[in-house]
């Protein structure tokens, strides 16, 4: 699908977009790939990483500045919007910053893509847009139904919006792996709370998504993957099987478990064997054969969070895990 189009991510000098551009650049071979971001040095840096390769372009420019996005959108293709204001304590203590990138963001790129004509957008969202308890989760909520609602927005335009929802990354930059693998010869490590559980996907498993869902949309569709759990205090024990484990307690706005399904979803959300999709309530698009394909409506009252998974991650496999990808774990 990506064979010689143009393709901009948001936000693209994150642990995200450090993962899909070499991703796919082999795998599709695309005409040009931009990187849509405003912090020059991380754009220089990851630059190197791409020297010599005419496919890659960078661009300076924050989803805040709407007519930035209407210069970088000409002739794009495909949009995957990764951009976001994503550290739960900092958007709780600078909840209008938080707002302005995660909300009036959603809407400038929404509007620009429509404009230009871009053909389909994938917006990376979280957990913790699921029943939220803090103003990141809110605020990505937002995100969500406005990405859904772009849909109908867009009208005769042709433009199609998406969303993929996952949870804790690992590895990714801010995580609770490079995080316990940081400090662990310290000999402590700080548990918020020893009932704690966490989804645990890979990088590449998100990028697999999205590609999935570029292919799979019809438009307005919520995409998660199904992936398996891990008590945080179980986490600790294999990044660090000598440390001591101190609780301290949890951080505001953070959630005991991850959810990314929740109870009021269930009523649009079918099943596939290896993801969800929860399909749009306007327009009666939930009813939509070509959304729903060959998906089975979960239950009622079905949720999808950290601690009633059926899938659970062993001590071996994350070990196996952290071995293999030692070197860049918290690099990106």
């Amino acid at each position: 699908m990506f064979e010689n189009s143009t393709i901009l991510v948001t936000g693209g000098t994150g642990s995200f977009g450090h993962t899909f551009i070499p991703m796919v650049l082999e795998k599709y071979n695309p005409k040009k790939v931009i990187i849509y971001s405003r912090d020059e040095m991380k754009q220089w840096e990851m630059a190197k990483l791409f020297a010599g390769d005419s496919r890659v372009r960078f661009f300076i420019g924050d989803v805040r500045d709407r007519e930035r996005l209407y210069r970088a959108l000409d002739n794009v293709d495909y949009v995957v919007h990764a951009a976001a204001t994503k550290i739960v304590p900092t958007a709780e203590y600078n909840p209008f910053e938080c707002i302005k990138t995660n909300v009036d963001g959603a809407m400038n790129l929404i509007d620009a893509c429509i404009d230009k004509g871009v053909k389909k957008v994938v917006a990376l969202s979280t957990d913790k847009a699921s029943s939220p308890i803090n103003l990141y989760g809110a605020t990505k909520l937002t995100s969500d139904k406005l990405f859904v609602a772009g849909n109908h927005y867009a009208g005769a335009h042709r433009t199609r919006f998406s969303v993929v929802r996952y949870g804790n990354v690992m590895g990714s930059r801010g995580s609770v792996i490079p995080f316990f693998m940081s400090i662990k010869e310290k000999g402590t490590l700080p548990i918020t709370d020893d009932r704690m559980t966490r989804f645990m996907i890979s990088l590449e498993e998100g990028v697999e998504l999205v590609w999935h869902a570029f292919e799979d949309m019809e438009g307005g569709e919520i995409y998660v993957k199904k992936i398996p759990s891990m008590k945080v205090t179980d986490l600790a024990r294999v990044v660090a099987p000598e440390a001591k484990q101190e609780i301290v307690g949890i951080r505001p706005g953070e959630k005991l478990h991850e959810q990314m399904i929740g109870a009021e979803d269930s009523y649009f959300t079918y099943e596939y064997p290896e993801h969800y999709k929860i399909l749009p309530q306007i327009n009666n698009w939930d009813k939509d054969a070509n959304r729903i394909k060959d998906g089975t409506l979960v239950p009622e009252g079905f949720v999808y969070s950290s601690d009633n998974n059926n899938e659970w991650m062993s001590d071996a496999e994350l070990e196996a895990w952290i071995e293999a990808n030692h070197e860049k774990i918290g690099a990106i």
